[in-house]
């Protein structure tokens, strides 16, 4: 017979049973948990392992690298020619400075499947930097801006040894894209006289626009025709389905077939490209620092075109690596601050000999990214076989028409301000829109480093308005000058509330107010460290966050891309999708909806 005791016994034992199975099965959850995350961890070391490194020990893909470094350089003899070329330079020089960086860069260099080498983003930059040292006389300033380039060149050092290649993410994404759709713009106003085969007075953008219509009737109908078709094949060329046409590097067509065009309608040597019989003894040029030191009267102008230089060098190497990397098969990540010093001492070494600024270039990686490369000893061998180029090749480069580099640098700038980017910020919203048109308008009627700064400006005016829209804030401060004065802070501010960490090893991270680009030095320190720890993140979005930007909403989802590659689980996203969107995409930027009473 059961007693109470006993019925009491029986029912705690049961009771206890309970409890242990419960224990059981979370202690066993949690040790599943712990070895999945282990698991992934362990798959992520091993995939690691197996991505073709640098160095060394990069030598054993020499097969891969060696191809693709044979394809790269026959992309890069008209890049670089058109490139030295719309820089207001000898055509040479954009040659020696693509052997110099792919000499150097392999040695030093942050980056795997990057190219490095002259890039056309830099060329108008260069071209007023030239014009404004040699006061008109561009071979004078084409001897004085190698002073410019060494100058950079150590200035870009220093500020590798500040880690200022961080600050780099401040800017925001439409002001770069901005400054990129500008200097497209740039490239082919530049490029006009070239292409219709007349000289132009004009030296700057709505100069040659505005010089046009007057020069129709003195077109040079072969140098026309020749570019007319160079520019069509780069268009229509990648478009071809066939498998056999789609082996043909767009740009080595079009010089092969400039090379015969040429041939056919005799072009005058005038109109064709001026590279020296014997490159190892006439293409080396020396900066000519005594003429750059002259008169105190050039100092300023000394100081900002190595502003200029080293910034756009330096914002446009990092733009490019972070979007090489994007497209990396092999999903490896760029050191930003390796690259940067990488390109300081090439920078240097190519104002040498005579050479332009090297940056990472964005169709040449690409190019070696389709070809199979996999480390970045393609540079070295795409500076062998240029070498060799110029050794054995020299007169067939010189039979190169100019009106093909300049159908090459056209193509560059639409793709660089084509259509398709201006329908890219209308559907991120207007505020995008804004800020990429204030960048692009200011620096095509005035400077590139202006239009920086104004999209810059532009951007904040946007953030604070949206921020005054808080109904939250206009009650807490009673004057409107208080309120604006929060408004205008609270972007700058670090928007990460709490760091709290939970069970299973998983972190939340609470944003608690407007997350943008200019807090967002912050905001990465604080999860790179959570990323080195191997936790779990939850990025939760309180009520409080009013404001989320555009460059911090592709930040974060690329951060959550990057930690679940790198084996991190439960990373995600939470209470970004309670704000509402200004755009069609969903990367634009973001805000809460404020509640009036």
């Amino acid at each position: 017979m059961k007693t109470i005791g006993d019925t009491g016994i029986e029912v705690d034992s049961k009771a206890a049973a309970v409890e242990t199975s419960k224990g059981t099965a979370v202690q066993t959850s949690k040790e599943m948990d712990a070895e999945t995350r282990k698991s992934i961890r362990e798959a992520a070391l091993k995939r690691d392992a197996d991505k073709p490194q640098n160095g060394l020990a990069g030598l054993k893909h020499w097969r891969h690298d060696m191809m693709a470094g044979l394809i790269v350089a026959l992309v890069s003899v008209p890049l670089s020619l058109g490139i030295a070329l719309a820089s207001g330079a000898p055509p040479i020089c954009g040659l020696t400075s693509e052997i110099i960086a792919g000499l150097i860069f392999p040695f030093l260099g942050g980056a795997y499947v990057t190219i490095s080498g002259p890039a056309a983003g830099l060329a108008p930059v260069l071209y007023s930097s030239i014009a404004a040292l040699g006061q008109g006389d561009m071979e004078k300033g084409y001897h004085l801006v190698l002073g410019i380039i060494m100058f950079a060149g150590f200035t870009q050092i220093v500020l590798t040894k500040l880690n200022a290649a961080k600050f780099s993410y401040l800017i925001p994404k439409s002001a770069i894209h901005g400054m990129l759709a500008a200097i497209g713009l740039m490239i082919i106003a530049k490029q006009i006289p070239n292409f219709i085969g007349h000289k132009y007075e004009a030296h700057e953008f709505f100069g040659y626009i505005a010089e046009t219509p007057s020069h129709i009737s003195n077109i040079n109908l072969s140098v026309f025709a020749i570019s007319i078709v160079c520019l069509a094949v780069l268009l229509f060329l990648p478009k071809v389905k066939n498998k056999f046409v789609k082996l043909i590097p767009p740009h080595l067509a079009v010089v092969l077939l400039g090379i015969g065009l040429g041939q056919l309608c005799h072009l005058d040597p005038k109109f064709l490209v001026s590279i020296p019989q014997n490159p190892l003894e006439h293409g080396f040029v020396f900066p000519d620092f005594a003429g750059l030191f002259a008169s105190p009267t050039m100092i300023p102008t000394i100081v900002l075109c190595v502003f200029a230089l080293t910034f756009v060098d330096g914002t446009e190497s990092l733009a490019t690596i972070h979007a090489i990397d994007q497209i990396d098969p092999f999903h490896r990540k760029s050191n930003p601050h390796r690259t940067l010093f990488a390109m300081g001492v090439s920078n240097i070494f190519s104002s040498l000999i005579g050479g332009l600024t090297i940056i990472p270039g964005a169709i040449k990686s690409t190019t070696n990214i389709l070809a199979g490369g996999r480390t970045a000893w393609v540079n070295f061998y795409n500076a062998l076989f240029l070498i060799a180029f110029l050794l054995f090749f020299n007169g067939l480069m010189s039979m190169i028409p100019i009106a093909t580099l300049s159908a090459v640098l056209v193509h560059i700038g639409y793709k660089l301000a084509g259509p398709e980017k201006w329908q890219r910020q209308i559907d991120l919203g207007w505020q995008q829109l804004a800020v990429f048109s204030t960048v692009v308008l200011v620096t095509v009627t005035s400077d590139l480093l202006v239009g920086i700064f104004c999209g810059i400006f532009a951007k904040v005016v946007i953030l604070m308005f949206y921020s005054l829209r808080c109904s939250e804030a206009k009650r807490r401060y009673a004057s409107f000058g208080k309120h604006l004065v929060h408004s205008f802070t609270s972007i700058f501010k670090n928007p990460i509330a709490q760091v709290v960490d939970l069970e299973n090893d998983i972190t939340e991270v609470h944003f608690g107010g407007p997350v943008t680009c200019f807090n967002n030095l912050s905001v990465r320190n604080t999860l790179d460290g959570l990323v080195a720890k191997h936790k779990s993140v939850r990025l939760i979005f309180d009520p409080s966050v009013k404001i989320v930007d555009h460059s911090s909403t592709v930040y974060l989802k690329s951060f959550v891309a990057d930690c679940k590659r790198a084996g991190l689980v439960n990373v995600d996203i939470r209470g970004l999708d309670r704000l509402c969107a200004c755009g069609h995409d969903e990367d634009s930027l973001r805000y809460r909806v404020a509640i009036t009473h």
